[in-house]
């Protein structure tokens, strides 16, 4: 018999469930295109309905290694999400603000 997840975490020592909930917390923070989109409980083809494409276009989008901003804004709005682009130095963040006024490419 199955047993539900919130029981067996239950049953863990407290040092135990915050090393799992850090650990959940580091994977989501990162994560590729595909598994963001089925995180967010979308399939290939309803991403296509979105942005007006065929389905073996999202495919090809989310195996890419490179591709421009705009085609990953687009992406990224299409499950509902805000791109932003932050550029990471030992002294702080700085968030880039030459894509702002790429604006929506998303038809509503």
């Amino acid at each position: 018999m199955a047993k539900k997840f919130a029981n067996l975490r239950s049953q863990m020592r407290p040092g135990s469930q915050a090393r799992a909930k850090a650990m959940t917390k580091a994977l989501l923070a990162e994560m590729p295109l595909n598994e963001l989109r089925q995180a967010r409980g979308l399939s290939q083809k309803m991403l296509a309905e979105v942005l007006h494409v065929q389905q073996p276009s999202i495919a090809k989008i989310e195996k890419r290694t490179d591709m421009y901003i705009s085609t990953l804004r687009s992406h990224i709005e299409a499950m509902g999400g805000e791109l932003e682009v932050v550029a990471r130095f030992p002294d702080g963040a700085v968030k880039i603000s030459n894509f702002s006024d790429l604006g929506n490419h998303i038809a509503s």
